[in-house]
């Protein structure tokens, strides 16, 4: 490999969040979210490594199968359901777990003819305030009578998605759960609520499933912390290398749209094979955080699309091959995150395939 850009999944870590969201949720299954490439980690290395959970959650078919034909035998959830008519047969061949948020998902599992391997196991979405997907309360009665009386589904149980559950002293999670369990009163099923800022915040929200997402990859989904204060462990970390280092002298500047100016002296400028064509955020300001050696340097000038620069004149001895961190253990990236404007859900989503990303023990 020529441009060593390479973010480092240990499974470890995430098998340790894993844990803790065990020891959060003692009662409760865990149905882990993968999708949207299990949040940049790698879809199928993180589905085998997270072979202790009792589900995982995906946004397609198409992810489903790629974890299935990559010889994953966990249970599959379409966290949006099937998008057509047509996806039902897969859904049938490979046993995958639906949830159901609109009324012409019904109408699909009506109308479906071809013969049955199994019944459809079936999730009902309910909207109790997110206003994106699901069963209004008004709607929530007639959904869950039709698909009771299809001979074809096997109703699991009842799931809805919070809001605000990141904000701890926001009242408004209290309230969609006081209104999912008013709808549920006296209903079958089992209950799923709590995603990870819900596991984390709002024990009473934990019921039969919990969803984790970002929290098994070791970040927090609170502002103004992160994974580490809540006892997990970052499962990715992101290097690249030194490629060049330049003396720019007091006055000159650095980048594109000359953004930053050494001020008063000579300056040290390396300069990381990193940029927005890897993911790394366009909009990252002068200053945001980057290990050079394991020591601690900021970003000057903008971003480019195949490289961003640090100021190393603090550094000794830093040359062409050095090894750089851009997150990682001892960077976390929700610090990289505030520095950037965004939240770290984006960041770990956003690698183009230029970037290699593997699992290690």
């Amino acid at each position: 490999m020529s441009r060593q850009v390479i973010a480092k999944v240990s499974q470890q870590a995430l098998l340790h969040n894993v844990e803790v969201v065990r020891a959060l949720a003692k009662d409760s299954k865990i149905l882990a979210m993968v999708k949207a490439n299990a949040y940049g980690h790698g879809l199928v290395q993180v589905a085998k490594a997270l072979s202790t959970v009792d589900a995982l959650g995906v946004a397609s078919i198409e992810e489903a199968l790629h974890i299935r034909q990559a010889g994953v035998k966990t249970d599959i959830v379409l966290m949006e359901g099937i998008f057509n008519a047509d996806e039902l047969t897969l859904v049938q061949t490979h046993r995958f777990i639906l949830v159901v948020h609109h009324f012409s998902q019904i109408q699909a599992l009506q109308a479906y003819e071809k013969p049955l391997l199994q019944k459809f196991k079936v999730w009902l979405k309910v909207n109790t305030g997110m206003n994106r997907l699901g069963f209004s309360p008004a709607e929530f009665q007639d959904a869950y009578s039709m698909l009771k009386r299809l001979p074809q589904v096997e109703f699991i149980g009842s799931m809805t998605h919070f809001a605000k559950a990141d904000e701890k002293d926001n009242e408004s999670t209290l309230r969609q759960y006081q209104q999912f369990y008013a709808l549920l009163s006296e209903k079958e099923g089992l209950r799923c609520l709590a995603n990870s800022a819900g596991i984390l915040a709002w024990p009473q929200s934990h019921a039969d499933w919990v969803r984790p997402g970002l929290m098994l990859y070791g970040a927090s989904p609170f502002p103004n912390s992160t994974g580490r204060d809540l006892n997990l462990k970052p499962a990715m970390s992101l290097h690249s290398t030194v490629i060049a280092i330049r003396e720019v002298n007091a006055g000159e500047q650095v980048g594109y749209g000359g953004m930053w100016e050494s001020f008063g002296h000579c300056s040290k400028i390396a300069i990381i094979a990193m940029g927005y064509g890897d993911g790394y955020p366009w909009h990252a300001k002068n200053g945001t955080p980057v290990l050079v050696n394991q020591q601690r340097v900021g970003t000057v000038g903008r971003i480019s699309m195949d490289m961003l620069a640090v100021d190393v004149s603090s550094l000794n001895d830093v040359k062409v091959g050095d090894p750089v961190v851009l997150w990682g253990d001892d960077l976390p990236i929700e610090e990289v995150a505030r520095h950037a404007g965004t939240i770290p859900y984006e960041l770990f989503c956003r690698f183009t395939e230029r970037v290699t990303v593997e699992m290690t023990n």
